[in-house]
């Protein structure tokens, strides 16, 4: 009894999750490739669900039907025999041809997840322990820019996602777009898709890649094109002046105390490669890789003592005095 009660709440919450939809799902396909995907897993889910319901009546039969007791138990039965080796044999067929049935199904998609379209938009994402770097190339060095942790990209147009590691092996995932690409160190592999919708659609490092691979997460903007290019336009621009003494206080400070040998603002001498690029960080929604809302509190709470929000990442704590905290959240909320 309880083998079958287990059995029922298996198939009853695979009922249920095959119904979760959201912003991290694959049941939420918003490109052509991932709409592939879900089609292929829905494929495989109904057969595998037709052969799990007949092995289990088979497994039923055998367990409920009553048999003769033999006066000779270890005799042979030809004519059962006979009928056990074909029973045999059909059902290894049909595995055979399902198994192959199945391989030729996921053949044939991957012409559609591994497209690769020549006229795409070409993005480069470095995955980092425990952030991503995105670099929006263009023919012309002065059209290139890069940010960090958020993806826009025009709805109706191919996107190409080049990924590279700096460190370990990550994986890059984005369910309601596309499959998983791992980012290797050294090589370079590439995962193309076309949202078809606009949305916001959240991705995620799906290879362990140490203590805060959780905490390693990316959301993926699908914009109207106007919209798209008004954003990349805006994003090309350097970063504004500050124009209030509290900003001008703000920006010496940022200087001075070594944010700028880590983190880059163009229009500024910060150039530091080490962390995320800021030129426009008040213009996104999450700091630390998707673990916090951009706001100002959480702002000030992670220049402050970012080890106690994300563990073992390479940001050390800054003793700051509370006014030059101030200074410094207050300047960078202005780069919009």
């Amino acid at each position: 009894m309880a083998v079958w009660l287990r059995s029922g709440v298996a198939v009853t919450a695979t009922c249920v999750l095959t119904s979760c939809t959201g912003w991290q799902s694959s049941l939420n396909a918003q490109a052509a490739q991932s709409a592939e995907i879900k089609r292929i897993l829905l494929i495989f889910f109904a057969i595998s669900t037709v052969i799990w319901i007949g092995v289990m009546l088979v497994l039923l039969f055998g367990l409920i039907r009553r048999k003769a007791i033999r006066e000779q138990p270890l005799e042979l039965h030809e004519a059962f025999e006979r009928h056990a080796g074909s029973v045999i044999l059909i059902a290894g067929i049909a595995t055979t041809i399902t198994v192959l049935a199945l391989s030729v199904v996921s053949y044939g998609a991957q012409r559609t997840v591994f497209a690769n379209d020549p006229g795409a938009v070409t993005v480069k994402v470095t995955g980092h322990q425990w952030w991503w770097e995105v670099q929006y190339q263009a023919d012309s060095p002065h059209l290139s820019f890069a940010t960090a942790n958020e993806i826009r990209v025009p709805v109706g147009q191919p996107m190409t996602i080049e990924l590279e590691s700096a460190d370990v092996i990550h994986s890059f995932w984005v369910p309601s777009l596309t499959g998983k690409m791992d980012l290797v160190t050294g090589q370079q592999n590439t995962v193309q898709f076309t949202a078809t919708n606009p949305g916001i659609y959240r991705g995620q490092c799906a290879e362990f890649c140490g203590v805060q691979h959780a905490h390693m997460a990316f959301t993926v903007t699908a914009l109207a094109p106007d919209d798209y290019r008004r954003w990349r336009d805006h994003q090309n621009q350097s970063a504004p002046s500050p124009s209030d003494p509290l900003s001008i206080r703000g920006e010496q400070l940022f200087r001075g105390r070594g944010c700028g040998l880590c983190h880059t603002v163009r229009g500024t001498l910060a150039g530091g490669q080490l962390g995320p690029d800021l030129t426009h960080v008040a213009s996104r929604e999450t700091i630390a890789a998707g673990t916090l809302p951009r706001n100002t509190g959480n702002l000030a709470a992670w220049i402050a003592d970012p080890q106690h929000i994300k563990p073992g990442n390479l940001m050390p704590k800054m003793s700051l005095p509370s006014d030059e905290l101030i200074a410094i959240v207050h300047y960078l909320e202005q780069l919009q």
